[in-house]
């Protein structure tokens, strides 16, 4: 094995550059992507029929497609009848629609607000209407009662289902390297062009991403244990806390 090339600043740059663009892009697809999910949730749940089914066929769409498709539609398809438009490449915006990086974070975007949005719309439906009838009857308006009691207890219930896809996410980004966009793996395969070594950038990529995983999951599982009705007992797991009778046996 070979990683003498570790100690060169050219590749180093790539290195770092890559890093840095992988984890904005996580970012970025992660919060765009939930907030859409909670957009697609209500508009499924509460929209006129029209609307809703409008949104539904936008996640079956988003659901039953590749994503490697999906990234291309946007790059290769998208991004080409954009250059065609009049005046459209002498605008503000131009840069950013050339950038490989918005149109890798515009699919990541649409593909987490999909698959989330369905699960967080389960999760409505699976809180008790009595919670929110509670709310309302302190005096909360719908708004409050949404985003203080029915949004909150849906998200205690898929918070580790959420976990999954943002993992999911993470091991999707790699894909970005097909549009030219300068990710971990886009340096890897520079690296592996300009010294013939086919193994080791590869398996130090593949390491980063493993660590990468760990940290995530990691950061996640503590989001899961001190959210409200989440933290189990010590000794227990994750398994829900039960109540003892007062002779101290279980019911």
């Amino acid at each position: 094995m070979d990683f003498s090339w570790l100690g060169d600043p050219f590749y180093q740059e790539y290195l770092i550059e890559g890093f840095i663009n992988t984890l904005w892009l996580i970012a970025v697809s992660a919060v765009g992507g939930l907030a859409l999910a909670v957009l697609v949730a209500i508009t499924r749940l509460k929209a006129p029929r029209p609307l809703a089914l409008a949104v539904q066929g936008f996640t079956t769409v988003m659901r039953g497609t590749p994503l490697l498709v999906q990234l291309f539609f946007f790059y290769y398809g998208v991004g080409r009848l954009l250059e065609g438009i009049p005046g459209i490449q002498d605008s503000v915006i131009w840069p950013l629609l050339r950038d490989p990086f918005f149109y890798g974070a515009l699919t990541f975007i649409l593909s987490v607000g999909a698959y989330s949005g369905e699960v967080i719309r389960g999760a409505l439906l699976s809180v008790p209407p009595g919670e929110r009838e509670a709310g309302r009857a302190f005096g909360l308006t719908p708004l409050q009662v949404f985003f203080r009691l029915w949004l909150p207890r849906a998200i205690q219930q898929c918070l580790p289902t959420l976990t999954g896809e943002m993992i999911l996410l993470l091991k999707s980004v790699p894909l970005v390297s097909t549009i030219a966009m300068m990710d971990l793996l886009q340096a890897a395969n520079i690296i592996r062009d300009e010294t013939f070594l086919v193994y080791e950038p590869l398996m130090l990529i593949g390491g980063i991403y493993l660590a990468m995983t760990l940290v995530l999951t990691l950061v996640l599982r503590q989001v899961e244990r001190h959210f409200p009705g989440m933290k189990p007992e010590r000794g227990r797991g994750w398994l829900p806390r039960r109540s003892l009778h007062p002779h101290g046996e279980a019911p």
